[in-house]
C-alpha cells in the first residue's frame, strides 16, 4: 500500500482541539455541571480534585503505549474510548445516584483522555521531521487552547439553552449601578413581602418566578464590609430554615483547628522573618473594611409544586458588566413546602467600580439534567466524529510500529529499561533542571497576575474592577500568548532550536519587567495596563517554544513516546511546586518586592539555559530529519 504524504494542517489542528476537549470536560465542565445539579461545593473540589491525578502519574504507563501497538492505534482507540465514556456520562445523569456513577466514568474518561495524549505526542515527533516539529509547535497549543475555550464557553452556553428552552419562562432581572444611586443597607421588611406577592395570586394556572424589586439600583461608592456579610449572613439564615439552600460548613468552621507543628515551628518564624527583612512597608489603613454596595433580592414561586417535586432556580450573569456579580443565591430549590415563601439572593458592585454600569441577571428552571446529558451526548457524537476523521486521514509514518516478540516478561523488562535509558541520557540531569527550572519565575508569577489586577491599589494592586481584568488578562493576554506561541514556532522552523534558544529565553525573562513597571507606578491608563500584559503574556508564548522544542529534542530516540511523557511530568512539577508558595511569598513581602523577586529569579532560567547543548541541526528546515 503506498503511504500518501498527508499535509500536517489535515490533522494536527483536530488532533490537538481533541487532545484539550477532554481535559476541559473533566477539570472545568464537570465541576459546573456537578454545580448546576446541586452538589456541595465541598464535594466538587474534593472528588474533582482527584481527576487530575491520570496527567500526573501518566509517565508509569507509556512505555505500554510504547511497546504495544501503533501510536496511531492509540490515538484513535482513545478517542472512542473518550467518546463512550461520555456518552455513559449523559446516561447516568438523569439516574438517583448519579454522582457516584459520573464519577466513576469521568475517571474512565481522564485515564483515556491521558494515555490519549501520551499516543498523540508522541505520533506527532513520529509523524513529522524536526523542521516541521519546529513550525508546527505553535499551532497545535493554539488548537489545545481553542478546545480549551470552547469546552468553557461553546458547551455551557449550549447546556443553559438546553435549560432555558426546557423550563420555565426565565427569570429576568436588571442590575444598574451608578453613583447617582444610594447605598444604604436595608434589611427585608414584611411589606416587601406583600408588594413581592401583588399581582401573583391572580394567575394560579401556571408556573412562573418573579423577583422584588425587579430593578435593582446599586450606588457606586463604598460600604462597610460588615453590612454585607450581614445581609449575607440574613439570607443564608432564612433559605436554610426554609429549605431553599442547604447550609455548607465555612471556611471559618474548617479552619478552627490547632495550629499545626508545620505553622508553628517553621512556616510562621520564616514568614516572620521575610516579612521583616523583605516585606514592603504598606500603612493599610482599613483598606478591607468597606466593599461594594449590596442588595438583597426576593424571589417567588407563583403556586405549589406537584408533592415530592422540585423545582430548582440557577441565576446567573447573562449579559452586561461582570462588575456587577451574584454572591450568593445562584442555586434555589423550590418544593411544595416552602413555595409561598421568599427566597433571598444577594446581588453586588465591584469594590472600584466608580462609574454607571448594568447587567441582566438570567435565572433558569429548565430540565437540567436533560440539558446536561445532551450536552455530553453532543460531546461524545463529537469525539465518535473524530475518530472516525483520524481513522481515515491520520498518516501512517513508517516508524510508527509496535514492539516486536512482546511477552509478559519483555513488557515488564522493558517498561523498567525506558525508566532506567530515560536518566542515562546525555545531559539528563541537566534536562531535568532545565524542565524544572526554566519556568520558574512565570510559574509563580502566574499565580499572582489576577490578584495583582483585581486588589486595591492601597495594598500593591491595580485596583481593576472584574470586568476589565476578564478584558486584560483574558482577551488581550490570550491574544499575546497565542501570537507568541506560532511566531515562536515560525522562527525556530526557519533557524533552528540552537540559534533561537537564547531570544527566547531572555524573551521569557525580560518580559516579566512589565509587572515590575506596573506594581512601581500603578497607571490608571488602561492601554498602558493592556500593553503591559500582552508584552509579558507574548514573551512568555515566545520563550515557551524553547521549552518545548526542547523537551521534543531531548525525548528523541528509541523510547521517545515514553520519554516525552516523563518530561511533562517534569514540566508539570515545575509548574505546581513554585505555584504553591507564591502566594504565601507576596503576602509577606508585597506586590512590588514580589515582582523584583521574580526578576531575580530569571537568573535561573538563564543559568539552566546555559549549561543545556542542542544540535545546532535541530528544527532546521535545510537539515530536518525524518
Amino acid at each position: 500500500m503506498i503511504n500518501k504524504k498527508r499535509s500536517p494542517w489535515a490533522w494536527i489542528p483536530s488532533l490537538y482541539f481533541a487532545q484539550g476537549l477532554p481535559y476541559v470536560a473533566v477539570m472545568t465542565i464537570s465541576v459546573i455541571m456537578y454545580k448546576r445539579l446541586g452538589i456541595s461545593n465541598t464535594d466538587i473540589a474534593l472528588y474533582t480534585s482527584w481527576l487530575y491525578l491520570p496527567w500526573v502519574i501518566k509517565p508509569f504507563w507509556s512505555p505500554f503505549v510504547d511497546l504495544l501497538k501503533t501510536k496511531r492505534w492509540w490515538v484513535v482507540t482513545m478517542q472512542l474510548l473518550v467518546g463512550a465514556g461520555l456518552a455513559g456520562i449523559a446516561f447516568t445523569i438523569p439516574a438517583s445516584d448519579f454522582f457516584q456513577w459520573s464519577l466513576a466514568i469521568f475517571w474512565l474518561v481522564a485515564f483515556s483522555s491521558a494515555t490519549h495524549d501520551i499516543a498523540a505526542d508522541g505520533f506527532y515527533m513520529l509523524a513529522l521531521n524536526t523542521h516541521d516539529q519546529s513550525l508546527y509547535v505553535g499551532i497545535r497549543s493554539t488548537f489545545y487552547r481553542v478546545a480549551t475555550i470552547a469546552g468553557q464557553g461553546l458547551l455551557i452556553i449550549v447546556a443553559g439553552a438546553l435549560e432555558s428552552s426546557t423550563g420555565l419562562k426565565p427569570l429576568q432581572l436588571q442590575v444598574v449601578a451608578s453613583p447617582e444611586y444610594s447605598t444604604a443597607v436595608t434589611l427585608p421588611q414584611s411589606d416587601s413581602v406583600l408588594k413581592a406577592s401583588d399581582g401573583n395570586t391572580a394567575v394560579v394556572d401556571e408556573y412562573f418566578f418573579t423577583s422584588y424589586p425587579e430593578v435593582v439600583e446599586l450606588g457606586t461608592s463604598g460600604i462597610r464590609a460588615d453590612s454585607v456579610a450581614m445581609l449575607k449572613a440574613f439570607a443564608v439564615e432564612h433559605n436554610t430554615l426554609n429549605g431553599f439552600t442547604v447550609k455548607e460548613e465555612s471556611a471559618a468552621e474548617k479552619g478552627n483547628k490547632e495550629e499545626s507543628w508545620w505553622s508553628r515551628s517553621v512556616a510562621g518564624p520564616l514568614g516572620n522573618f521575610i516579612r521583616d527583612n523583605f516585606g514592603e512597608k504598606i500603612e493599610i489603613a482599613e483598606v478591607n473594611s468597606y466593599t461594594g454596595a449590596a442588595k438583597l433580592v426576593e424571589v417567588r414561586l407563583s403556586k405549589a409544586p406537584a408533592p415530592g417535586e422540585k423545582m430548582i432556580l440557577n441565576t446567573r450573569l447573562e449579559k452586561g458588566d461582570k462588575s456587577l456579580f451574584l454572591p450568593y443565591g445562584e442555586r434555589l430549590e423550590f418544593t411544595e413546602n416552602n413555595w409561598d415563601k421568599p427566597a433571598y439572593i444577594l446581588i453586588q458592585a465591584d469594590s472600584k467600580l466608580d462609574h454607571k454600569a448594568t447587567a441582566q441577571f438570567e435565572g433558569i428552571s429548565g430540565n437540567i439534567s436533560f440539558a446536561w446529558s445532551v450536552t455530553f451526548f453532543i460531546l461524545a457524537g463529537f469525539f465518535v466524529a473524530v475518530m472516525l476523521y483520524h481513522r481515515f486521514i491520520l498518516p501512517r509514518p513508517e516508524s510508527d510500529k509496535a514492539a516486536k516478540q512482546v511477552t509478559a516478561g519483555t513488557i515488564f523488562k522493558e517498561f523498567f529499561e525506558t525508566f532506567a535509558s530515560f536518566f542515562k541520557k546525555k545531559q539528563a540531569w541537566v534536562a531535568i533542571a532545565f524542565m524544572l527550572l526554566y519556568r520558574f519565575p512565570e510559574a509563580q508569577l502566574v499565580k499572582l497576575i489576577s490578584p495583582f489586577l483585581l486588589d486595591p491599589k492601597e495594598v500593591g494592586g491595580l485596583g481593576l474592577t472584574t470586568g476589565q481584568v476578564g478584558l486584560v488578562y483574558g482577551t488581550v493576554g490570550i491574544i499575546g500568548l497565542t501570537l507568541g506561541g506560532i511566531i515562536g514556532g515560525i522562527v525556530a522552523a526557519r533557524g533552528g532550536l540552537k540559534k533561537w534558544l537564547w531570544p527566547m529565553a531572555w524573551s521569557i525573562s525580560l518580559t516579566c519587567a512589565t509587572f515590575v513597571y506596573l506594581s512601581v507606578f500603578q497607571p490608571d491608563n488602561l492601554f498602558i495596563i493592556n500593553l503591559c500584559v500582552f508584552i509579558e503574556q507574548f514573551g512568555y508564548g515566545f520563550g515557551f517554544t524553547a521549552y518545548m522544542l526542547y523537551m521534543i529534542y531531548f525525548a528523541d530516540g528509541e523510547h521517545k513516546t515514553s520519554h516525552y511523557a516523563i518530561c511533562t511530568a517534569f514540566m508539570a512539577l515545575g509548574m505546581m511546586l513554585p505555584g504553591m508558595a507564591a502566594g504565601w511569598l507576596q503576602e509577606l513581602i508585597g506586590y512590588k518586592h514580589f515582582f523584583f523577586w521574580i526578576m531575580i529569579c530569571c537568573a535561573t532560567t538563564i543559568a539552566v539555559t546555559a549549561f543545556i547543548k542542542v544540535d545546532s541541526s535541530f528544527g532546521r528546515k535545510e537539515v530536518a530529519k525524518s
